[in-house]
């Protein structure tokens, strides 16, 4: 016994090491992505300065636009993987029902993500890198052969070390891994997570510094007698982040309907769009960082912002619509600012709320907006307490996230990830989905199980023995492995019905052997 506790001790350090291995390189391509991108968004900002007094450029401005979308239209065709932000793609590999090949996709992610994103188009860099960091991990769990259970950890674990690049937000991120993409909390998938997110956001400080990446800076704390705005706030966002969802989740099926465009040819729409919004807003393009930073310091102005809002969420959906790679995390905190910014100013103007608490009603309304869409409150209310540095805004933020939370659930919204991947494989939604659950049992003395190697015990279909806690040991099992009475099992299995499969897991682990 004691060996064997040792040997899976083993296991679990090499896991880490792994982990810490995943983070770096991640850490490594993210951070450059992060970059590159940034650098061709102020290419783009500056060429369309010189525009102004050279108009004459735009002509081929446009035509070198209309060639660029058609070759990044053929490369999202061609490897449909590649397409929109990617977690849905890492949430299906996570549940088992879907699975790709991880080099091919990480080069050409990384390069059609770096012209799309960074020609201006509104879509955001973080679904990419969750999707970069995933396919890192899984290459380096199959370069080094482990089994199934551990390539799904490296997996997760450069999800989280993607995000934590992206947006310099190492908690956040393990709890967006685990809360909206894994939907696990084992003790070794949140070690191996927070490992690789550490490490990852390490490269990216070094490259890009301290600063947080949506840094909203903010002078006055909103008093307790103005917390019954936090409540509308909430109510009015649970219903604009349920007509996102909405919206969002029809895009395929209105594209479909344009049968004298070939979806290839879908990039070309908002690539010649976004000169006009290069040519009169050029702060607004791309994810929304720059928009996030400069929006407190804008006219005080509800038509403004109303228009703002307006722009971001009609030319964000044409920009995912494309198909390309890019993602909706950042414009989704885009939107949620502007929201916040529009609730202010209305405010202001009935004359219940003072001008100065702009800035926090921007981080509140970030916060809520991606909490009620995403279904993920946690990641949500951590994100922005790591991106503002300070806890003062915790009670604001949680009552905002929940409230508007709430109202997308009692709207029957679903957590939006989760609804884009059904749609990216086809899933019939007459059939009951599988889920990944994962079940605790504990094994009593004159079992079927007590005494039995996992290998001779003849499982329910598509489930795995993942750790078993033994007294104060954690052991992570194989085939011979002997479990014995006292043991809790901790099982992961692809299910439709959870309650079923528990109850025949209770009768090998409780009824007397025959």
């Amino acid at each position: 016994m004691n060996k064997e506790v040792i040997v899976n001790q083993d296991n679990q350090f090499k896991q880490m090491i792994r982990a810490a291995i995943i983070g770096l390189l991640t850490g490594l391509v993210v951070s450059t992505f992060r970059l590159i991108i940034q650098h061709f968004l102020k290419f783009v900002s500056a060429s369309f300065a010189y525009f102004h007094h050279h108009p004459t450029g735009l002509i081929y401005w446009a035509i070198g636009s209309v060639i660029l979308a058609l070759i990044l239209g053929q490369l999202a065709q061609r490897y449909p993987n590649i397409k929109g932000s990617g977690i849905p793609q890492v949430e299906g590999q996570l549940k088992c029902q879907f699975d790709e090949k991880w080099w091919p996709v990480l080069w050409r992610k990384y390069l059609g993500g770096i012209f799309a994103i960074g020609s201006g188009l509104f879509l955001g860099r973080e679904g990419p890198s969750i999707q970069l960091g995933a396919t890192i991990g899984q290459g380096v769990a199959e370069t080094a052969h482990v089994n199934s259970l551990n390539r799904r950890v490296g997996i997760a674990s450069g999800a989280a070390a993607g995000l934590a690049a992206a947006f310099n937000a190492p908690i956040a991120s393990t709890i967006f891994i685990l809360e909206e993409v894994y939907h696990n909390f084992s003790p070794l998938i949140w070690l191996a997570t927070f490992i690789s997110s550490l490490c990852s956001n390490m490269v990216s400080m070094t490259i890009f510094g301290l600063k947080p990446v949506l840094n909203v800076p903010y002078q006055y704390e909103l008093p307790v007698g103005l917390y019954w705005h936090l409540i509308i706030l909430g109510i009015a966002l649970g219903f604009l982040g349920r007509l996102y969802q909405i919206v969002i989740l029809r895009l395929d099926h209105w594209s479909g309907k344009l049968t004298w465009l070939k979806p290839s040819a879908y990039p070309v729409i908002p690539f010649l769009l976004v000169i006009p919004v290069a040519w009169y807003l050029p702060y607004t393009l791309g994810g929304g960082n720059q928009l996030i930073a400069e929006l407190r310091l804008l006219p005080f102005s509800l038509t403004l912002f109303i228009g703002l809002f307006v722009l971001r969420f009609v030319f964000s959906m044409i920009s995912y619509g494309s198909q390309l790679p890019g993602g909706i995390f950042l414009p989704i905190l885009t939107l949620g600012a502007v929201l916040g910014a529009v609730y202010c100013t209305l405010m202001v103007k009935v004359g219940t709320l003072p001008a100065r608490y702009l800035p926090n009603f921007i981080i509140y309304a970030m916060a809520g907006y991606f909490a009620c869409i995403s279904k993920a409150p946690f990641t949500a209310i951590l994100l922005i307490t790591e991106m503002v540095g300070s806890l003062a805004h915790l009670m604001p933020l949680a009552m905002v996230s929940i409230i508007a939370y709430l109202v997308v659930d009692a709207l029957h919204g679903r957590p939006v990830y989760t609804a884009m991947f059904e749609n990216f494989i086809g899933l019939r939604t007459d059939k009951k989905p599988l889920h990944q659950e994962t079940l605790s049992v504990t094994i009593y003395p004159g079992s079927e199980l007590d005494g039995c190697q996992i290998a001779d015990y003849s499982w329910p279909a598509d489930c795995i023995v993942s750790l078993i806690y033994r007294g104060e040991d954690k052991i992570i099992p194989n085939g011979k492995t002997v479990l014995l009475a006292g043991d809790t099992l901790l099982i992961q299995a692809n299910i439709s019905d959870k309650n079923k499969l528990q109850e025949i897991l209770e009768r090998s682990s409780h009824a007397p052997k025959m």
